[in-house]
């Protein structure tokens, strides 16, 4: 029998500092519930972020993160779709 559950490499808090990173901020100060766009995420770099995370196993789509841009629903999404 083989275990069906794996486990991602990425976080909430990996998520965090990428998006810090990416907009040169302080994770500490990016809380679950932010509206990224107004700390000033913009589509591209939502984009590549998206595909960032696509490559280390999650399956999140840029359409999913426009919806509600804030790491509580972008990690929600993530763990909707992974077993």
């Amino acid at each position: 029998m083989t275990d069906q559950h794996t486990v991602l490499p990425i976080t909430i808090e990996t998520m965090r500092a990428d998006v810090a990173a990416m907009l040169h901020e302080d994770p500490t100060e990016i809380l679950d519930d932010d509206n990224l766009m107004e700390w000033g995420l913009d589509s591209m770099r939502a984009m590549s972020l998206a595909a960032r995370w696509r490559k280390a196993g999650a399956q999140i789509e840029f359409a999913d993160m426009a919806a509600e841009p804030t790491l509580a629903h972008w990690w929600d999404v993530i763990n909707r779709h992974h077993i």
